[in-house]
C-alpha cells in the first residue's frame, strides 16, 4: 500500500489496490517506450526489486502525485548484474538523470556494491557510469545509497556499509559520479542501517537513519561543509522496543522543519508501525 498526506505529514490515508501491492499478481516488466520527463511537476518514479538483495530491479512511474502508476518497465544496465535498489535519483534535466544504486559483487554475486549510472534520452536506456569505492570483501557489502546534490553541483553519496563496519560512509564526486572520493564516515558501528540524505534550507546536508544499538532509535547528523565534518548526534527517537528499526525518509517541508519517517518498533516487541518525526535542524537560519 501507500499513504498520502496532504497537510504536510500531519494526517495520512491510506491507498490500496495498486499495481504492485500484491506480488504475486504483479505484472511483468517490459520495456520503457515512451521517453520520461523527469522535470515534471508531477512526477514520481519508485524502483522496486526481487530476490534476496541480488535483483533484479524495476521501475514504476506516475505524472499525478502517485494517483496512478505506470509500469513495471524492466531496468537494466550493461556491465552491472544482480541490481538489487531503493530510488536514488538526482535529475539533471527533462531526458538527463542519475540513478545510484546496489549491485552484486564479481567476486562471490552477493550485496553489494555501489554504482552510479546516468540516462540521456528519458530512462529508455542507462549506462554505466563508475561504481563507487573497491568491492568490499567477503562477508561486507556497500549498499542503499542516498545523494544530493549540492548547490555547488558536487554530489555527495551517503552508503551502508555492512560488516565490520556496520556504518555509514560518505562519498564526493565533482564529475556527475564518474569519478568519487571518500570523504569519511558519517557513524561509527550503528548496527546497519541506510541513511536519507537531505539539503537543508540554508545549504547544510543532512543525514537521518535508525540507529540499532542501545539504546536504540532514530538519529541524525548535520554537516556545514560539505561533508568534511558532522555535527555531533541528534537524537530523534531512543526509545525502540530492539534493533529492529529504521530505514528511514526524509522531506524538507515549506515552513523549514524536517519529516522524517521510518520503520519503529516499541514500546512493546510485538509493536511494528511506520512512524514520523517533525524536527527543526539546530542553528537553522543562523
Amino acid at each position: 500500500v501507500q499513504a498520502r498526506s496532504v497537510d504536510g505529514g500531519r494526517t495520512w490515508k491510506t491507498e490500496e489496490n495498486l499495481p504492485f501491492s500484491d506480488r504475486k499478481t504483479e505484472a511483468e516488466p517490459k520495456p520503457l517506450v515512451e521517453p520520461i520527463d523527469f522535470t515534471a511537476s508531477n512526477f514520481a518514479l519508485m524502483f522496486r526489486f526481487g530476490g534476496l538483495h541480488v535483483g533484479p530491479s524495476w521501475f514504476y512511474t506516475s505524472v499525478d502525485r502517485c494517483k496512478t502508476w505506470q509500469g513495471p518497465f524492466r531496468f537494466a544496465v550493461e556491465g552491472v548484474e544482480g541490481i538489487s535498489t531503493r530510488t536514488d535519483l538526482v535529475v539533471l534535466g527533462p531526458r538527463d538523470c542519475l540513478m545510484f544504486g546496489s549491485c552484486a559483487k564479481l567476486s562471490d554475486n552477493k550485496e553489494g556494491r555501489v554504482f552510479c549510472v546516468r540516462t540521456l534520452d528519458g530512462g529508455l536506456t542507462w549506462k554505466l557510469v563508475s561504481l563507487i569505492g573497491e568491492e568490499p570483501p567477503a562477508g561486507g557489502f556497500s549498499i542503499m545509497p542516498s545523494t544530493v546534490r549540492l548547490p555547488s553541483g558536487a554530489l555527495l553519496t551517503a552508503i551502508r556499509r555492512g560488516k565490520p563496519e556496520m556504518n555509514i560512509q560518505i562519498w564526493r564526486s565533482d564529475d556527475l559520479g564518474a569519478t568519487s572520493s571518500q570523504l569519511g564516515d558519517v557513524t561509527g558501528n550503528i548496527g546497519g542501517n541506510p541513511p536519507a540524505m537531505l539539503l537543508l534550507a540554508d545549504g547544510r546536508v543532512c543525514v537521518t537513519y535508525g540507529h540499532r544499538r542501545k539504546p536504540t532509535g532514530v538519529r541524525a547528523r548535520i554537516s556545514a561543509d560539505e561533508g568534511q565534518t558532522w555535527s555531533p548526534e541528534i537524537i530523534l527517537r531512543d526509545d525502540g522496543f530492539d534493533g529492529d528499526l529504521g530505514y528511514p525518509r526524509s522531506v524538507l517541508r515549506p515552513d523549514g522543519r524536517v519529516l522524517t519517517v521510518y520503520y519503529f518498533n516499541g514500546p512493546r516487541g510485538e509493536d511494528r508501525a511506520i512512524e514520523g518525526t517533525f524536527w527543526t535542524a539546530p542553528g537553522l537560519g543562523e
